[in-house]
């Protein structure tokens, strides 16, 4: 999981892949909790699973990669 991990808080560096997926959003390094709130604010987004799912990150990465 190496790669995954480090890009976690260090209270989430030895947390299982599930344990991240259910991790705040905070939890992330440079999302910080205003972030975070105003993430959950605009879209409902709390865990780092709901980031990673939701449907406009999902669009938006796509069009990101079909441009490159």
């Amino acid at each position: 999981m190496a790669g995954i991990a480090d890009k976690f808080d260090k209270a989430y560096e030895q947390k299982s892949i599930e344990e991240l997926a259910d991790a705040p959003v905070a939890a992330l390094q440079g999302v910080s909790e205003g972030d975070a709130q105003h993430l959950k604010d605009a879209f409902n987004i709390s865990t780092v699973r709901d980031l990673g799912t939701n449907k406009y990150f999902l669009w938006a990465q796509a069009v990101a990669k079909l441009a490159d």
